[in-house]
């Protein structure tokens, strides 16, 4: 598992992101060293002689029991875990038959924790998920029977089949982690996540996730088709006696990772790119893309700033690192923002999608440089990203088309 901020792209899963650029940074050399991180000569009580932090060994044990039972999905199941790490919901979308449900019974068995799976239907109630008062003949009391929703992990199966109040009664236990029966409060489990599914491609019987809901997800994964390759692996994988993924970890050693997360040095700068980004899909003229205030009705929230630390953390986590670089908030960028923009109706008539606005932005904000400044200038502001410019094509080709047709 790499560990340095200049061979992140290529440790990263080989599904690309929205941009095909990513800043290039160096692993920051002014900060001080933290307790129980790496010192500044590359060693420290908890870090390994091969410089990776323990904890990074204890999700890679967890990772390749997953990747026994799931073939490819790479990007998928490594935002998965960084989810888990992060205390985040995670909603998956894909078009039937590509193992979501099974990635997510597969984590739930390699971690131990208890599992409930929700089948969304039309018919179903909000009492069926959070649970409801039963009024018992016997000792003449109602007693609070708890829903399946009480569980370390919660499927939410084709999330987007229920209506409105159904999906409405999972916010308070997404945010709050409790829900109020009868008067009384009860907690979720610790640790407790949600992972939700929804199928893109049906129209009828589909109730839209409504803007509110989506964004107390911290990610939103779209999960493509598999190779050729890795489509021959499935068959013959899942062809007779499919792989069971071992328990690898415990709920206490969850935890902990989850303590690790907070652990993970920020410096400013970082802070202050993860803001710009958000920002820049507010206010884009204010970055130099006047173009795309048209086709942006609503920008990210301030979720967004929150989710792309608090999910850059458990990825550099996860890669073996104690510090947090402008890659590894490149790289969650996509999904901790893709579902908290909104577009406007000139963008569906211009055939422009949220990826397609999500590289532009990424590939025009600059990322700032962790390296010591010589000449006491600031080491963020008036620095340039690596990034191409946006639309450029190699000498002598065509440009690259963007919405109508239009270069």
């Amino acid at each position: 598992m790499e560990h340095s901020s200049v061979d992140q792209t290529t440790a990263a899963p080989t599904t690309a992101a929205p941009s095909t650029a990513a800043p290039t940074t160096a692993a920051p050399t002014t900060a001080a060293p933290r307790p129980g991180t790496a010192s500044g000569s590359g060693a420290g009580p908890n870090v390994r002689p091969d410089g990776i932090l323990p904890e990074a060994a204890q999700v890679e044990r967890l990772l390749f029991e997953l990747k026994k039972v799931i073939v490819g999905q790479d990007r998928a199941i490594e935002r998965m875990l960084t989810c888990l790490l992060a205390g985040g919901h995670c909603l998956l979308e894909s078009v039937p038959g590509l193992a979501k449900t099974l990635s997510v019974e597969t984590l739930a068995s390699a971690v131990g924790g208890t599992f409930s799976r929700i089948q969304f239907t039309p018919d179903l109630l909000p009492a069926d998920v959070i649970g409801t008062r039963i009024y018992r003949a016997s000792t003449e009391q109602f007693d609070v029977e708890l829903g399946p929703v009480f569980a370390n992990f919660v499927l939410a199966d084709e999330i987007n089949r229920a209506p409105a109040k159904v999906q409405s009664a999972l916010l308070e236990i997404m945010a709050e982690r409790q829900v109020t029966i009868g008067g009384k409060r009860h907690e979720a489990p610790d640790p407790f996540l949600v992972l939700a599914t929804q199928n893109p491609i049906e129209s009828e019987g589909v109730y839209p996730l409504p803007e509110a809901q989506r964004d107390r997800f911290l990610m939103k994964v779209v999960i493509g088709y598999p190779t050729p390759a890795e489509e021959v692996e499935i068959v013959q994988r899942m062809g007779t006696n499919p792989p069971h993924a071992e328990q690898a970890l415990s709920l206490e050693q969850v935890q902990h990772l989850q303590q690790a997360v907070d652990r993970v040095f920020v410096d400013r700068s970082v802070l202050e790119y993860a803001v710009n980004l958000v920002l820049c899909t507010r206010t884009p003229e204010n970055f130099g893309l006047p173009e795309l205030r048209a086709y942006i009705e609503l920008g990210a929230s301030p979720r967004a700033s929150l989710g792309l630390i608090r999910a850059g953390r458990a990825l550099a986590l996860l890669r073996g690192r104690s510090y947090l670089t402008p890659q590894d908030v490149f790289d969650v960028a996509p999904e901790i923002m893709r579902h908290r923009m909104l577009l406007s109706y000139e963008a569906l008539a211009q055939d422009v999608d949220v990826e397609q606005v999500l590289a532009r932005v990424l590939s025009t904000v600059p990322a700032p440089r962790l390296t010591p400044v010589q000449n006491g200038t600031d080491p963020y502001h008036g620095a340039t990203t690596d990034a191409a410019p946006w639309n450029a094509a190699p000498v002598g080709a065509t440009p690259v088309p963007w919405g109508n047709g239009t270069p």
